[in-house]
């Protein structure tokens, strides 16, 4: 057992009470420590009194859908999500993925390879902060392009109009890559490593959601964009140039 895995502390949101004590036991077994909670408003208060490294949220919960409390989630913190739920579908996993989950695994769950997701989106998340804090230090703490500003502490977008717009964890990498190679055609693998590290449940299509997902939120018509262009056959191009 790895002194790594010892300290990872796990929140399972999940309203089945037999599942849930079956999954801590057996994450226990790893090192993993694991709190269970029930509903939306036994997950506020969990997070309100502890630290959490990686959240298992399902999505059909007694008090509150799971997508509307990951999207709270995203408003308010940067723990990864890893979505565990029986429901299936593409447009479910799409769904999830798209409003800032960063894996999504259906139930039943082989026990193995959720500890490996676990792992998996915990050394995603490391490599991430540590890419922005292995900056040097006079390097900004913002980038700005166009009249748009990118946080990069907070993972904040801030438009013109100086409204706060919050990003996923693969929206904020995406975003992150694009500002830095403007007018440079990025191929989907590419993204998908600088989005997601290839984890076993990224696929080509999750990077037009998430580019669609950015041009929303950046305001680029997706009939015409003008910042996020699609280069047919090839990729992605960022038109704005950082400053």
């Amino acid at each position: 057992m790895s002194d790594n895995a010892s300290r990872i502390h796990v929140l399972l949101v999940d309203d089945d009470e037999e599942i849930c004590a079956l999954l801590c036991t057996y994450l226990k077994k790893f090192g993993i420590s694991c709190s269970a909670t029930h509903n939306g408003v036994a997950m506020r208060a969990a997070l309100e009194q502890h630290h959490f490294d990686v959240i298992l949220l399902d999505l059909m919960l007694p008090d509150e859908d799971g997508l509307s409390l990951l999207r709270q989630l995203r408003r308010q913190a940067k723990t990864p999500v890893i979505m565990l739920t029986a429901r299936g579908e593409f447009s479910d996993k799409i769904l999830g993925l798209e409003s800032g989950a960063d894996d999504y695994l259906i139930k039943p769950v082989d026990t193995r390879e959720l500890v490996a997701r676990i792992q998996s989106v915990l050394r995603r998340s490391a490599t991430s902060s540590r890419q922005l804090h292995d900056q040097p230090v006079h390097q900004t703490t913002e980038l700005h392009f166009g009249s748009w500003t990118l946080t990069l502490a907070t993972r904040h977008l801030c438009s013109p109009d100086k409204m706060v717009i919050p990003l996923s964890n693969a929206e904020f990498r995406l975003l992150y890559a694009f500002v830095h190679r403007p007018g440079q055609i990025l191929s989907r693998d590419q993204l998908l490593d600088f989005a997601r590290n290839k984890s076993s449940e990224v696929f080509d299509r999750s990077i037009d959601l998430l580019v669609s997902r950015l041009r929303q939120k950046l305001g680029d018509d997706p009939r015409h964009p003008t910042l996020l262009k699609t280069v047919r056959g090839e990729g992605y191009m960022f038109t704005a140039s950082s400053k």
